[in-house]
């Protein structure tokens, strides 16, 4: 949640602009009253999510739905998938619909990168989030700073084994956002000799498929001395299985993405838990606010040139000291 309100100096930037910083939604300018002002543009905007298959998604979709509510002026097409073959669908629906511009946190890289690169032939605006395409076709691609993320997570995993330990590592669903932070992480791991990586295992982001993984793990390698399981859902998978193994007290468990019970357990001072990693699904709206800053009113092309093609947001470690700076118990994720 802090780091929303800092996103909100990129969006401020962006709607100041075009005069709508500082508002739930735009006014209309005091003169529009008169029969010679310019009518106001419709704007129609597709967003495609993937569906809430675990918490951090679920945040996604709590924040898009909030960001579209601000601005009933535009448009909105919304459509969440649960695969690519149907975030594919969507957005083809999107374009025949005759959207100005799509905002799109992809399912996956690489299957998304062709539609996408269709719509930018179009000349259809995209605010491509957090995964991205795998081709420079976004108009703004706007993410979280994976390779801090991997970095900060490894280091503070080899500090607190003071540079010897036996891990193991789950990593996510194949995309830009996985490859960044195991790439990140690993050079940390491999730069510490004392560090011995047993195995790496794709969890896909999933808790009942962290579960799994771990269980094989546990049954894998008897001594394991933290997991390295890179978000949160996750991180609560293996911390299933390690209690049913009775090996509790034998590890500890590092996730990432700043979910409210993760931050709570590291608040608490949970011994499975000394730390985690900020990474907010509020991206999802800062994404949305700055698409409706490029369109509205058919600027698009004057305003582009004030935005960057590429927004990096910093990815914070949470430990006790600092947690309840990050404890939102109200929030959806």
């Amino acid at each position: 949640m802090k780091r929303f309100f800092q996103l909100a100096g990129v969006v401020a930037v962006a709607l100041g602009i075009l005069g709508l910083a500082g508002c739930g939604q735009a006014q209309a300018p005091r003169q529009a009253a008169s029969p010679k002002a310019k009518a106001v543009v419709k704007v129609k905007i597709g967003v495609s999510v993937p569906a809430a298959d675990h918490g951090w998604t679920a945040g996604v979709g709590w924040w898009a739905k909030r960001a579209m509510a601000m601005y009933p002026q535009v448009e909105w097409v919304y459509a969440t998938a649960l695969n690519s073959e149907k975030q594919i669908g969507d957005i083809e629906d999107m374009m025949t619909q005759g959207v100005d511009g799509l905002v799109v946190l992809a399912t996956k890289s690489k299957p998304l990168t062709d539609v996408a690169e269709r719509a930018h032939v179009r000349g259809i605006y995209i605010v491509n989030v957090d995964r991205g395409f795998e081709k420079p076709v976004a108009d703004v691609f706007l993410e979280g700073d994976n390779v801090a993320f991997g970095r900060k997570s490894a280091e503070f995993m080899v500090k607190k084994l003071n540079g010897k330990g036996k891990i193991v590592i789950l990593r996510g669903i194949p995309c830009t956002v996985d490859g960044k932070r195991y790439d990140a992480a690993m050079e940390v791991f491999n730069a510490a000799p004392g560090i011995e990586v047993l195995g790496a295992q794709p969890g896909l982001w999933s808790r009942e498929k962290a579960l799994a993984v771990m269980q094989t793990f546990l049954t894998q390698f008897k001594q394991i001395d933290a997991v390295w399981a890179s978000d949160d859902d996750m991180a609560l998978g293996c911390e299933t299985a390690i209690r049913e193994a009775g090996r509790a007290r034998e590890m500890w468990i590092l996730g990432g993405a700043g979910m409210k019970d993760i931050v709570k357990k590291v608040m608490d001072k949970d011994p499975m838990y000394p730390a985690d990693t900020t990474y907010p699904p509020s991206m999802i709206a800062t994404g949305i606010h700055l698409a409706v800053a490029a369109l509205r009113d058919g600027q698009s092309k004057k305003v582009a040139e004030f935005f960057p093609r590429h927004v990096v947001l910093d990815c914070d470690l949470i430990t006790p000291e600092n947690a309840k700076n990050y404890y939102f118990p109200d929030s959806v994720y």
